[in-house]
């Protein structure tokens, strides 16, 4: 994808070529519908094309390496989850690379996570819980990967009910397709990627429940205390020119004002707190890693 508009709000100095932002996903998967949105609005105020260049893999750590042994003019940019920077390296992944490897741009996305079913398969958590009880050897679920957010969760919520299901990774949005096909029994999945699907939402992993889906119960209103954080937004690799990294930052947060991204974020329900700039973002980011590191260490995943 190319997007481009004419008009440089900023000079010609930067940017003087096309700017290459990496998604680490398949098309639709949820910071594909985000950061193609986010571009569009960027292109119009650096006045250069912006290409999306898809990089599934590994729950989206290949583009984050790819990303971060780019050379650091702003040339070529991330848009994806945080998870990948602030939980990914504290485990067994062996990741090249450190959270001190990027510099965040802008907060673009926060997603809650869903527990999504064939319609009439289950009727809550609860059921989902026991059933897997039953069953020897467990039910599958599709999950973006070990160590995703989703993945996570699930991790969590069998740690508090005692009891274990098998993940089967997918890349993008492969699970929600596999359990619509009958290949899995449930998946869990970005809200943002669930929501278009014709599955039923057995219950969020969220604080409180999400004002666009109001009939969906939390995992925690039916009895298991998971909420896990996920983030995302646009990086750039660390030490990006100072006057570069402004330029990007106010492009992102002009861009995330338009009614085009607006419309986008109300349809792919965001919380009224998604956004925010680099420092936000940052601060978020601090969060973020503290909880992983806890929910990591309690899960006994945290690499030596």
């Amino acid at each position: 994808m190319v997007v481009g508009l004419a008009g440089n709000a900023f000079g010609q100095s930067y940017p003087e070529r096309i700017v290459e932002v990496v998604i680490p996903g398949t098309p639709g998967s949820s910071a594909d519908i985000v950061g193609r949105v986010l571009m569009e609005g960027m292109a119009a105020q650096l006045g250069q094309r912006l290409i999306a260049l898809n990089q599934p893999g590994a729950g989206g750590i290949v583009a984050t390496i790819n990303v971060a042994q780019a050379k650091p003019d702003g040339y070529t940019l991330l848009h994806g989850a945080a998870w990948t920077l602030t939980a990914a390296p504290l485990t067994e992944l062996h990741t090249p690379y450190t959270r001190k490897s990027f510099d965040p741009i802008c907060q673009t996305f926060k997603n809650d996570q869903v527990i999504v079913t064939k319609p009439n398969a289950y009727r809550n958590v609860a059921e989902l819980i026991d059933r897997n009880k039953a069953k020897p050897g467990g039910l599958n679920y599709g999950t973006p990967g070990v160590g995703t957010i989703p993945h996570l969760a699930m991790a969590e919520l069998s740690q508090i009910a005692k009891t274990e299901f098998n993940p089967v990774p997918f890349r993008g949005a492969g699970s929600i397709q596999a359990t619509q096909a009958g290949h899995v029994d449930f998946a869990v999945s970005p809200l943002t990627a669930a929501a278009s699907s014709n599955l039923l939402m057995l219950g969020l992993f969220a604080s409180k429940r999400n004002p666009s889906i109001p009939d969906v119960p939390t995992v925690a209103e039916q009895g298991f205390d998971v909420a896990p954080l996920s983030i995302g937004g646009l990086f750039a690799p660390a030490a990006i020119p100072a006057d570069v990294r402004r330029k990007l930052e106010a492009a992102c947060m002009a861009a995330m004002q338009t009614d085009t991204f607006k419309l986008m974020a109300k349809n792919t329900f965001q919380p009224s707190d998604f956004s925010g700039d680099s420092r936000i973002f940052s601060m978020n980011m601090d969060k973020d890693s503290e909880e992983k590191r806890r929910l990591l260490t309690s899960l006994g995943m945290v690499k030596n």
